[in-house]
C-alpha cells in the first residue's frame, strides 16, 4: 500500500536518507541504544522464541534485527517513510536475516486490515511523531497476541515545554511535524483497553518504556 497520506508527509519533513544511514550504522557499530535494550531486556522468557515480529515505524529495523537475532522466526517492518527502504534490507543482509525480514511502507491506522496480527509488536518512539499517537498505541495493541513493547518520551515539564515549543515553531515556519508528549497513563490505557496487561516499565532521562503482555 503507498503512503501518500497526511500522517506521511510530516514524517518525510523531518526523517530521511540521512537519518537511515547514521541509524543503520549506529546499530552496526553500538547495537542497540540503552532503553531499546532494556525494554528487550525485560521481555519474560519464552515471548520471543519463534515469534512474528512486527515493527510498526521501526525505521531500518534494528530491534526487528535484534529479536530475530534472539529468536524470531520472522519480522516485518512497516513505515510511513519509504526512505528507510534500502538501509532495512541493507541491514537484514549484513546481519544474514534478509530471509526473515521485510519492510514495506504502510499507513496502519488508514488500513489495520492490511497488517497480519504478530506475536511481538514493537512501538519504538512512534506515538510522540503524531496526534495519533493513543489511537495508534490501540491499533498496535489490538495486533499482538503475546507482547507490545512500547517506547515514548517522558512526561514531565521539560518534555512537554520541548514538544510545545517544537510545535510553536514549526507553526511558524509553516513545516507540518508536530512532536506530542503523552501521559503514561494515556498510553497504558489505550493498550489495556485491547486486553494487554503491563509486566515491566523503566526510564532513563528522556524515555520510558513499558512491556505488556496478553494473558
Amino acid at each position: 500500500m503507498s503512503c501518500d497520506c497526511c500522517r506521511a508527509g510530516p514524517c518525510e519533513e523531518m526523517f530521511g536518507p540521512d537519518d537511515a544511514r547514521r541509524d543503520m550504522d549506529a546499530y552496526l557499530r553500538h547495537g542497540l541504544d540503552d532503553i531499546e535494550a532494556q525494554t528487550l531486556a525485560a521481555l519474560p522468557p519464552g515471548v520471543v522464541e519463534g515469534a512474528r515480529v512486527l515493527d510498526v515505524g521501526g525505521g531500518v529495523g534494528a530491534v526487528q534485527a535484534e529479536l530475530l537475532r534472539r529468536g524470531a522466526a520472522s519480522g516485518e517492518v512497516i513505515e510511513l517513510v519509504g526512505a528507510y527502504a534500502p538501509f532495512a534490507r541493507g541491514l537484514a543482509e549484513r546481519l544474514g536475516l534478509a530471509g526473515r525480514a521485510s519492510f514495506r511502507v504502510h499507513d496502519l491506522l488508514a488500513d489495520p486490515d492490511g497488517v497480519e496480527p504478530a506475536d511481538v509488536v514493537v512501538l519504538g518512539r512512534v506515538v510522540c511523531c503524531s496526534a495519533d499517537g493513543p489511537q495508534l498505541t490501540a491499533v498496535a495493541a489490538s495486533l499482538a497476541r503475546r507482547a507490545l513493547l512500547l517506547t515514548f518520551p517522558r512526561a514531565n515539564a521539560v518534555t512537554r515545554f520541548v514538544a510545545a515549543a517544537q510545535r510553536f515553531v514549526f507553526r511558524l515556519l509553516g513545516r507540518r511535524y508536530r512532536a506530542y508528549v503523552w501521559p503514561t497513563e494515556v498510553i497504558l490505557g489505550a493498550a489495556e483497553g485491547q486486553g494487554l496487561r503491563p509486566v515491566a516499565q523503566g526510564r532513563n532521562r528522556v524515555w520510558q518504556y513499558l512491556v505488556m503482555l496478553r494473558p
